[in-house]
């Protein structure tokens, strides 16, 4: 008897904009790219770590859609890209809405309680 697995199911694009996103660099990237557009180098400039290990997380923002890069000369010019994280946010809201909802009836459910009391 072979146990079965469930299939993980299909990455949507949401996914990973949250997985670039979980770390600081990206983010910090990602802040640095909202004030303007800027090369690769000025990009990595202020941080603590190689061309080489930045460009693995430019990769990453590039592939998740939050970042265009292009080459202009000799240099890479990035830019951040609004698509994305406007369907991170969409998403974030929808769930968002439905723990309000949650967190209302919670509420209304202490409002109604016998003591009259609220924790």
């Amino acid at each position: 008897m072979t146990a079965s697995r469930a299939k993980p199911a299909p990455r949507r694009p949401v996914d990973a904009v949250f997985a670039a996103l979980a770390n600081p660099t990206r983010r910090a990237v990602v802040e640095r790219l909202a004030e303007s557009d800027a090369t690769v180098s000025e990009l990595a400039a202020p941080l603590d770590m190689s061309l080489q290990a930045f460009s693995r997380h430019l990769r990453v923002l590039v592939d998740a859609g939050l970042v265009a890069s292009e080459k202009r000369g000799r240099e890479h010019h990035c830019r951040l890209v609004q698509d994305p994280m406007i369907e991170a946010i969409a998403w974030m809201a929808q769930y968002g809405a439905f723990w309000e909802q949650q967190l209302d009836s919670l509420e209304a459910l202490f409002v109604r309680s016998p003591t009259g009391t609220r924790p």
